[in-house]
């Protein structure tokens, strides 16, 4: 068996009033060692429309920069895991990221939302935070039931709700 894949660490800040975790990085997230680094994955553009930033063609860095300066987090709810490819579905012997933290690293978080329904399944471990919790539409080029639109609509929801759109 190969060894696990690891995962990428945490961006959130003590003032992160909202956290999305997502699932476990694709492959183009992880070679590029980037969040959400799939050129087609909608999270980025998701952002961009709710702040009216043009976050695509900005550097990652400063991508990260404004996230955290806006108070978004970004973790995944697995912190390694066996998979072939980039799909969900292919997870396997996942092992969790230490989520009862994120009260710690964030004392001003008002909601973490799950990007996606693999990252729900772990919603009971972040209701025992005493958190608010939503389920969004993966951002995910694999997610093709939901319009961009459709997305934007359920995200922008999300940002209102913990004061950071």
């Amino acid at each position: 068996m190969n060894a696990p894949l690891q995962g990428l660490a945490p961006v959130i800040a003590r003032h992160s009033s909202l956290v999305v975790l997502g699932s476990f990085p694709g492959v183009a997230s992880l070679t590029a060692q980037q969040y959400y680094g799939h050129p087609r994955n909608h999270f980025w553009p998701l952002l961009g429309a709710i702040w009216g930033l043009d976050l695509m063609a900005l550097p990652y860095a400063q991508r990260l920069q404004q996230a955290r300066q806006r108070g978004l987090g970004l973790w995944d709810i697995y912190g390694s895991c066996q998979r072939q490819g980039s799909l969900d579905a292919d997870i396997r012997d996942a092992v969790f990221n230490d989520l009862a933290s994120l009260r710690r690293r964030a004392p001003g978080l008002r909601l973490v939302a799950h990007n996606g329904g693999e990252s729900a399944r772990a919603k009971c471990h972040v209701q025992a935070l005493g958190l608010p919790v939503v389920q969004l539409p993966s951002s995910s080029p694999a997610n093709a039931r939901w319009s961009f639109d459709a997305k934007l609509q359920a995200w922008q929801a999300a940002f209102v709700q913990a004061g950071i759109a």
